[in-house]
């Protein structure tokens, strides 16, 4: 799918929670062999999914620099949204200044709920309907006492707010494809407090299929390959899984490093593939090419191709990197961490 009238990125903003989790704090209470993973990401007692979205979207207006009245939708997409009935969308359209006539709704589809979002937007200014939109993927994520997930399931999120030219734009979107089968690897039903996992079905044909096929798809429909990108993002559930989809691809590891932010604050579900391309815009050069593909179980995945702008070189300075919040941490113990995330309750 390719856009009409050049659509990008205006402005972009990213958040990782202080606390961290270390990997061998989780093997210390529950035993077994550890992950890849070094530590990952928790949320303070005042933190929630939307409080995380509010930090991401007011990084991303500011970086920007436009009217948030002139923003005509803000999606959330989210599998750890506060309410079960009432959007985390219009929290976050009210904390930045953009209500009251704007669009607002969460979004949901496992961790892609971020990037299906970006689809919307970027649909939306395309066509002329207004002349910016916003989607955030931020996740909360917690995995059940003991899981494999406990190990990886993090929190932080990031926001995009896209526009038309002639607006300034940070990355230029050449074209985007989803490809969404009904593959159950991964669920959580209602009531549920922790999600299900299929096991060996979550690789092949889960991920693998649908990152790659994405990925395939786009390039085909652009006439592209792996040595035309400067840098590509997979979304992280683990280490191994983007690396094993980066080389299949033809990537090499140099290309995924900037946007492999797993083994430092692990996999933020709905955040995951936005904070990755986040990262990578904070290294990337004008002319760059970057592709990046998300994730979701259930399952689908959203590929993206985009071009850097000259902007990007003038927006360095204007907020905080991703690096910077992988950087800012403080340690807490499995007690700690059991307290944050409702596993006890006094």
């Amino acid at each position: 799918m390719k856009t009409v009238g050049g659509v990008g990125i205006v402005g972009y903003g990213a958040y990782i929670p202080m606390n961290r989790l270390r990997a061998s704090e989780v093997k210390r209470v529950w035993g077994g062999s550890g992950t890849p993973i070094e530590e990952k990401s928790v949320i303070a007692m005042d933190e929630d999914t939307i409080t995380i979205a509010v930090e991401c979207a007011r990084y991303a207006v500011r970086r920007a620099g436009i009217d948030p009245q002139e923003i005509g939708a803000v999606y959330v997409g989210t599998e750890s949204k506060p309410y079960a009935v009432k959007p985390s969308g219009t929290v976050v359209a009210e904390a930045i200044g953009a209500t009251p006539h704007v669009m607002a709704a969460d979004y949901e589809f496992a961790c892609k709920a971020g990037t299906e979002a970006f689809q919307t937007c970027i649909g939306l200014v395309s066509s002329g309907m207004m002349r910016y939109a916003m989607a955030i993927g931020a996740d909360t994520a917690q995995g059940r006492p003991g899981d494999a997930l406990e190990y990886t399931a993090s929190c932080g999120g990031a926001a995009y707010i896209f526009g038309k030219k002639p607006a300034r734009t940070l990355a230029e979107v050449e074209g985007s494809c989803s490809y969404v089968t009904d593959t159950p690897d991964f669920w959580r039903r209602e009531h549920e407090m922790y999600p299900r996992h299929g096991n060996r079905f979550t690789g092949e044909p889960a991920y693998f299929k649908h990152v790659i096929g994405a990925a395939k798809e786009l390039m085909g429909e652009l006439g592209t390959e792996a040595g035309d990108y400067k840098y590509a993002v997979f979304h992280q559930p683990n280490v191994k899984f983007p690396i094993k989809a980066a080389q299949t691809l033809g990537f090499s590891m140099d290309a995924i490093k900037p946007g492999l932010i797993v083994p430092f604050v692990g996999n933020t579900y709905s955040g995951s593939t936005p904070l990755g391309l986040a990262a990578t815009l904070d290294v990337a050069d004008p002319g760059d090419r970057i592709l990046a593909v998300s994730y979701g179980s259930g399952a689908g995945s959203d590929a993206f191709s985009l071009t850097v702008q000259d902007a990007i070189t003038n927006d360095r300075r204007l907020e905080p990197a991703v690096s910077r919040f992988v950087d800012r941490k403080r340690y807490i113990d499995y007690s700690v961490y059991s307290k944050l995330r409702g596993k006890i309750i006094k």
